[in-house]
């Protein structure tokens, strides 16, 4: 093992200075960085600098749970394995497979054993397989373990180390301005050998908050991310971090301890071999998400949780007002961080990120919409006891089967138009498995699982799948075929760079969201239009800049593009990319 440049001491102990500081940081540094990087690894001899080479315009992620495809024969990794290779080649290039270890609830984040592959879904050697061949991300869930897990176990049995692995509290404390994402109790009384404990539960009472207080709790996530980078992962998703430090008094959300952890893990992947991207999972309101890009030095990436419900609501309203506003108002990027785009997620579309962005009556309209669509809503707890709607739960899919103004026959349309906006928007791509296969609303998991977020997990019958895929008309083969056709075009285009720059066009129509992409070598423009409505819009290429000169042609399309012309048609929830580059679309 290296030993760490002085520049790197400096840092380390710095930061542990303000996370620990009545701990021997000089002794504490040396762990970390044992822990990191044990016998047999070793670290490069510099920092990795920030820069816009960790991604490109052909980076797409698909989102999946390990058990999203079953047959009953084979193991549901082998079957993932085989839907990525057959169907997905060259459409994504990277799977976030949702936690893929022993756990007790909550669909993999109750977890009981980091270090092992769920045997129902497979082992090591079938994660090695995939991340041999897709970049790999995996989730650390390192707010909160499950119940009935070995660490837990041991907390109320009083085993060193973990009889203080845990957060405690007590029911006098003055915990009214804690922020929560659930409804339950926040405390849990449980029995320990050392007498009645109250312990920290942020989402539910099978998963028991982690103590960062104590720095063993870091050490051992620091040696769970150094096993899941020697099994190929390269993306670690920060799951539930902006809760991991708490303090009676305080909100505990967005602590500035939670950040310096995030920085000094920062630290330590710009200083390893492999090349890892950091990802926290932050779904909170836009200001708050942001800061965790920190200064060029906490997470790689964010995820951009404003975009599902403004794209769903410029679907249902048939305005691109608020989404426009918005993007408008978004700053680019810092060098070396990027935004992570998606629609949809093994969640719901979660309704804080909207906060101050879209009016109370067009949030109730759009939640009525999903309502009547066959989706649901969960709430969260406030501090004055009420309760407010925190996400919708619901496929993509099934929440865009109509618009404020019903039903119609552009279901299929409608969709893939807001897809679409999520391939031209700065930042990279993802795609729920759900949404890429068109996924109907799980009812029967529902009411089986007692658990609202059920009805977006539905687990595909995987030969019945491949038969609706080799259906041409079938909802699942129409949308996997155009989401497909669409995300191998986007990838020959250095204009959709995740940091290519970006402009949003102020259009005349609020029913138009455009976007001006140009790519970091101002070799290529591409001017993203969406028509959010189900009207036929016209747009004149004056409006949009298009210079006359060029050879301006619609890649999705084909369409050639003339400066002069006087309109431009938009057909109801259709999507141009008009490029004066273009690209083969083989």
């Amino acid at each position: 093992m290296i030993s760490p440049p002085h520049s790197f001491d400096q840092k380390i102990k710095g930061l542990l200075d303000s996370i620990y500081p009545d701990q021997d940081t000089v002794m504490l540094a040396r762990q970390m960085v044992a822990a990191f990087w044990p016998e047999g690894t070793h670290q490069r001899k510099r920092s990795r600098t920030p820069g816009n080479n960790l991604w490109s315009e052909k980076d797409a992620l698909l989102i999946t749970y390990g058990n999203s495809l079953l047959d009953g024969k084979h193991k549901p990794l082998d079957l993932l394995y085989d839907f990525l290779r057959t169907r997905l080649k060259g459409v994504v290039n990277g799977v976030h497979i949702l936690p893929f270890f022993p756990f007790t609830s909550d669909d993999g984040f109750a977890v009981t054993d980091f270090r092992s592959v769920n045997p129902q879904l497979g082992d090591w050697a079938d994660i090695n397989r995939i991340g041999s061949e897709f970049h790999l991300m995996s989730d650390l869930v390192l707010n909160h373990v499950s119940s009935q897990g070995p660490w837990f176990n041991s907390y109320r049995q009083g085993i060193a180390p973990y009889d203080k692995f845990f957060f405690e509290a007590s029911p006098e404390d003055d915990l009214s301005d804690v922020v929560r994402p659930r409804t339950t109790p926040l405390l849990q009384e449980v029995e320990t050998v050392h007498g009645t404990r109250y312990v920290w539960c942020t989402f539910s009472h099978d998963q028991i908050d982690v103590d960062f207080r104590n720095p063993e709790v870091l050490l051992e996530f620091l040696r769970i991310i150094r096993l899941h980078l020697d099994n190929g992962v390269r993306i670690i998703r920060l799951d539930a971090v902006a809760f991991i430090w708490k303090e009676v008094g305080t909100p505990s959300i967005h602590l500035p301890q939670t950040h310096a952890i995030i920085r000094l893990l920062r630290l330590l992947c710009d200083f390893t071999v492999e090349p890892v991207v950091l990802l926290t999972e932050t779904n909170v309101p836009r200001t708050e998400n942001l800061s965790y890009f920190g200064n060029r030095n906490e997470a790689h990436a964010v995820y951009n949780f404003p975009l599902p419900p403004l794209i769903l609501h410029a679907m249902m309203s048939g305005t691109a007002r608020y989404l426009h506003r918005w993007a408008t108002a978004m700053p680019p990027a810092q060098l070396g961080c990027a935004y992570l785009n998606f629609t949809a997620s093994h969640d719901g579309i979660g309704m804080r990120p909207a906060e101050g962005v879209l009016p109370e009556d067009e949030k109730q309209r759009m939640i009525d919409t999903v309502v009547a669509n066959g989706g649901l809503v969960s709430m969260r707890a406030l501090p004055d006891g009420g309760q407010s709607p925190y996400e919708l739960n619901t496929t993509f899919y099934d929440a865009l089967a109509s618009t404020f103004e019903g039903a119609d026959d552009l279901h299929f349309e409608r969709f893939i138009c807001s897809q679409t906006i999520v391939m031209s928007m700065e930042g990279i791509p993802a795609f729920y498995i759900h949404s890429l296969l068109a996924t109907p609303n799980d009812h029967e998991q529902v009411e089986r699982r007692g658990m609202n977020r059920a009805i977006n997990r539905h687990r595909w019958d995987y030969p019945s799948l491949l038969a609706l895929l080799n259906a041409p008309d079938s909802p699942q083969a129409r949308v996997l075929t155009a989401m497909s056709n669409r995300l191998k075009l986007r990838a020959k285009q250095p204009g959709f760079h995740p940091n290519a720059t970006q402009f949003t066009l102020k259009l005349d129509d609020d029913r138009l969201f455009g976007l001006w992409r140009q790519s970091l070598d101002r070799d290529q423009s591409i001017f993203a239009l969406h028509n959010a409505s189900g009207e036929t819009v016209e747009i004149s290429p004056a409006s949009i800049n298009l210079i006359d000169g060029e050879d301006w042609v619609d890649i999705l399309s084909g369409d050639v593009i003339d400066p002069l012309s006087e309109q431009v048609i938009m057909a109801p929830y259709q999507c141009r990319w008009i490029t004066n580059r273009r690209q083969d679309s083989d």
